[in-house]
């Protein structure tokens, strides 16, 4: 047996002589004495606690062969995969003027047309629900619930498709929050709604200034409001954009949710990540952006141990590649465009086909698996990085076949964020 090449290992600071070894591939953990990681290392770890290993994934018997499944890893999780997962942008108006608001350039209120909806609806029914699929979308914008109308429009006949072909259908949404209040919730409950994502950029000083009303009016105490109606009808995450400026002022955001009754409880996930220049979809943000920046480290570091600290359940390091590697999925615009990532929408050559003519084979132009290079393979990172971000790939200058390297930023974090977890096993451990 060996020990995983996607694997670290790290002395645990709550118990001297012991260490941390850290499957990335698996996300398990075990604490091993001084002695017995020098057992694993020689080969001669005895049984039981070899064999616990083995079932972590840290111990591989063979590590060509461990290779070779990460290799392949991607195309397994498409082949088993029986979600369809589509964002579904409903148009490009907004109620908000938020200061770094990537789709600028490009929206003067479209959205999508009875017709385009249609064909969206007919394309779901015909290639996914009656496939056997179960079809999971998330309205986006823009803002989605200015055009409630097609989330109905949408949602009704897909509903009554997954019934027929005993599948199943549902939604999330992606909103700034000012108009999902409690009577809208308890309208969209009945269609599928599953799970909402509100954006709060910071205390109410702080959110005010980068994400105020078209009007200039203060949009916080609407959105906080909302959150606390909603959050015992829905899943909600809780997303914001910091700066190098303003990050440390987003603890005071988590303070007064708490002193409103918007405890860690009530929220599924929180997540704070950088505005990046151009680099667009704030509000679908998913910790795609990172950067060995000092600062950004830092960051990082300083707003996870607050979620930790006041109750709230921060990301994890897991498992997970960009969604452009994944084939059962697509964004649809509002006029019927179809791309692997919200990002791409501003870049009309990324299109990989329409809701008319189909589907495209977009392998070489977004360089599907640019991860399968020697370095890659080889690093242990891999299972948390398959090569970063490829939008961010762009934004640098260089061709999407270049990785988007996480390296230094793991390198400079994941210790820590383990600590952490330890730290704050009760939330760090949530489930929810």
């Amino acid at each position: 047996m060996h020990l995983s090449r996607y694997l670290k290992i790290y002395p645990a600071k709550q118990r001297p002589g012991y260490y941390l070894l850290y499957s990335t591939l698996r996300g398990s953990s075990a604490l091993l004495s001084e002695r017995s990681l020098a057992l694993v290392q020689d080969g001669t770890l005895a049984e039981p606690e070899s064999g616990t290993l083995k079932r972590l994934g840290i111990l591989v018997p063979d590590l060509n062969e461990e290779r070779q499944q990460m290799c392949d890893i991607i195309d397994e999780a498409d082949v088993r995969s029986r979600v369809f997962r589509g964002i579904v942008v409903l148009n490009l108006a907004c109620n908000l003027d938020c200061s770094y608001c990537y789709e600028g350039g490009f929206r003067f209120d479209q959205k999508m047309s009875e017709a385009t909806a249609g064909r969206l609806v007919d394309w779901l029914i015909r290639e996914k629900l009656a496939k056997g699929h179960d079809v999971s979308l998330s309205f986006y914008g823009g803002e989605p619930l200015l055009t409630p109308e097609l989330i109905r429009r949408i949602s009704e006949p897909l509903r009554e498709a997954a019934r027929v072909h005993q599948v199943t259908y549902n939604f999330s949404l992606v909103t700034n929050g000012t108009l999902l209040t409690r009577a809208v919730a308890e309208e969209l409950l009945p269609l599928g709604l599953n799970g909402a994502k509100f954006t709060l950029d910071g205390p109410p000083e702080v959110h005010n200034a980068q994400r105020p009303y078209t009007s200039g009016a203060d949009s916080f105490d609407s959105i906080v409001a909302n959150l606390a109606a909603v959050c015992d009808l829905v899943p909600i995450q809780l997303g914001g954009n910091f700066t190098e400026e303003n990050y440390r002022e987003f603890p005071r955001l988590l303070d007064h949710l708490v002193a409103h009754g918007i405890t860690g409880d009530r929220l599924l996930q929180v997540l704070f990540t950088p505005i990046t220049p151009q680099a667009g979809c704030s509000e679908y943000n998913s910790g795609c952006a990172c950067s060995s920046a000092p600062w950004l480290v830092e960051a990082h570091l300083f707003l996870r141990e607050a979620i930790l600290a006041r109750g709230f359940v921060p990301s994890k390091p897991k498992l997970a590649a960009c969604i452009v590697e994944l084939s059962n999925n697509f964004v649809a615009n509002w006029d019927g465009s179809l791309f692997k990532c919200p990002t791409f929408m501003a870049y009309p050559e990324l299109s990989i086909g329409n809701l008319s003519d189909g589907i495209g084979d977009y392998r070489a132009s977004h360089s599907i698996r640019n991860w399968r290079t020697e370095r890659c393979l080889d690093c242990s990172y891999l299972p948390i990085c398959f090569g970063g971000c490829r939008f961010l790939t762009k934004l640098q200058g260089k061709e999407l076949s270049e990785v988007d390297c996480h390296f230094d930023f793991l390198e400079a974090t994941l210790e820590t964020f383990l600590n952490q977890n330890m730290n704050y096993p009760a939330t760090a451990g949530a489930k929810r």
